[in-house]
């Protein structure tokens, strides 16, 4: 059997007096086999038989998939942001990195919810690579979720590592916990923003990022 790595204990929420991101402990992790025997439990609550040939080896995928599914807990989204560059002749308008594609899992109902971000910033002396901004929504992605604090998540980590002039975050995705179950509505898509700096002070900043971002529902398959 493979070795499992080691994954952090801690997971990222949002202090709510500072808008920060905060590391909370989530306790020790438990082994691989414990993951395997939920997964035969949850096969034989279904209904199902995990040792019939289909489903023997189902176990050790989903927790194979699991660990793809939410490698965000292993990953310091701020530590894509400490290389940045000051050699930019002034450059200081609005960067903006646009239909970012992600896929995460809703932490009420360990469903997907796949959609694109839309990310930018205002620099202040300083940019960062533009695929550190599509690692970050990544790192965020890959846990479980709600759309919302997502959305918080990667403006206020990028306000402060960066320090820039503003952050605007912009989040469109289709939620399956409302196609596949529940109230089976499809082609409904959730529109989240977090909106820090001149782009919350400045309505023609705001405008111009809008504008830029061409804001419309898409196809999120």
């Amino acid at each position: 059997m493979n070795e499992q790595k080691p994954r952090s204990t801690v997971s990222d929420e949002i202090d709510s007096a500072s808008n920060q991101v905060v590391s909370v402990p989530v306790g020790k992790k438990p082994s691989r086999e414990d993951a395997e025997g939920a997964v035969r439990t949850l096969i034989r609550w279904a209904g199902d038989n995990p040792d019939r040939e289909g489903l023997l080896d189902t176990p050790a995928r989903v927790a194979r998939a699991y660990e793809e599914f939410y490698k965000g807990y292993d990953i310091d989204p701020r530590a894509y942001l400490e290389k940045t560059f000051e050699e930019t002749d002034g450059y200081d308008e609005i960067v903006l990195l646009k239909d970012i594609r992600f896929e995460s899992h809703c932490e009420h109902h360990m469903v997907p919810f796949i959609g694109r971000a839309h990310v930018a910033y205002l620099p202040d002396r300083r940019v960062v690579g533009i695929s550190k901004l599509a690692r970050v929504v990544d790192a965020f992605a890959k846990r479980m979720q709600i759309q919302e604090k997502m959305t918080s998540q990667i403006a206020n980590t990028i306000d402060d590592v960066l320090e820039p002039r503003g952050v605007a975050v912009i989040i469109e995705a289709a939620h399956q916990c409302m196609t596949m179950r529940g109230v089976h509505k499809h082609g409904v898509s959730l529109v989240t923003s977090r909106m820090l700096g001149a782009f919350r002070d400045d309505p023609s900043t705001r405008r111009e990022f809008l504008s830029m971002v061409d804001h419309s529902g898409g196809n999120f398959s």
